[in-house]
């Protein structure tokens, strides 16, 4: 991934340090909802998600006022703004869980792609600014409280975004944030909003890694711009057996 994630930890202890945005070392996974349809994500986990986020963001605003002054150009910044004054306007947008497939279950195949993914117990929320996706602050639960443990990945921010807008019904319930850690690849899961069938949108990192192009939105006809799973999987396979047979 080409965009910086930061330590929350970290930039509250002393100055920001470079950084590449992690794609290995998945959380610990939740078991999948294997339905027909994307089960309905508990309200009180996002809400206290949420809360966090908007917490810790605050929290990170007034310590990087406090280092770098309320104004001029950042230097290795991991949100993408162009003066330190803009950061007091920053504010925590939408968020959604973030899912992953088993390295094993995908390469032997035991059920569709939507059966396999499974809640990894991490969030991402969008960082706006003046409506703008600026970045994305990725929240965890530790010992029974959520809080935020990086910042960066503007480039994802901007990507998911627009393909949310593509997508995503009013509450984007019909969608689904899938990270594969051994491909390097992020995908958006989206259930038709006409048909019920499951396809998916390669994000940056996914177009990247697969070797693959973006394929173009039309009006009135954003499902043409997908992928079938079928298309999708033999890459994927492809790169996380190069990735796991590099590790032993």
């Amino acid at each position: 991934m080409q965009t910086k994630m930061l330590s929350a930890r970290t930039m509250l202890a002393a100055l920001l340090c470079g950084a590449s945005l992690a794609l290995a070392g998945a959380p610990a996974m939740a078991q999948s909802d294997g339905t027909s349809t994307f089960k309905a994500v508990p309200k009180r986990a996002a809400a206290a998600a949420q809360a966090a986020a908007q917490r810790d963001l605050a929290q990170f605003v007034t310590q990087q006022m406090q280092l770098r002054g309320t104004s001029g150009t950042p230097v290795d910044f991991p949100l993408e703004i162009n003066d330190m004054q803009d950061l007091k306007d920053a504010k925590i947008g939408y968020g959604f869980p973030v899912y992953t497939i088993d390295p094993n279950e995908l390469l032997a195949g035991r059920g569709s792609m939507k059966q396999m993914a499974k809640a990894t117990g991490q969030w991402r929320f969008v960082i706006l600014l003046n409506q703008r996706p600026i970045g994305m602050a990725t929240v965890e639960l530790n010992n029974g409280n959520y809080e935020t443990v990086a910042y960066g990945a503007a480039v994802l921010a901007k990507d998911v975004d627009a393909s949310m807008g593509y997508y995503g019904d009013a509450a984007r319930s019909n969608v689904r944030f899938v990270r594969i850690f051994q491909a390097r690849s992020d995908l958006l899961e989206v259930v038709g909003r006409e048909d019920g069938r499951t396809r998916y949108a390669p994000l940056h990192s996914a177009r990247e890694s697969l070797l693959m192009q973006q394929r173009s939105v039309k009006e009135g006809k954003a499902s043409e711009a997908l992928m079938e799973e079928a298309d999708i999987l033999q890459p994927l396979r492809s790169v996380v057996k190069q990735t796991m047979d590099a590790s032993k």
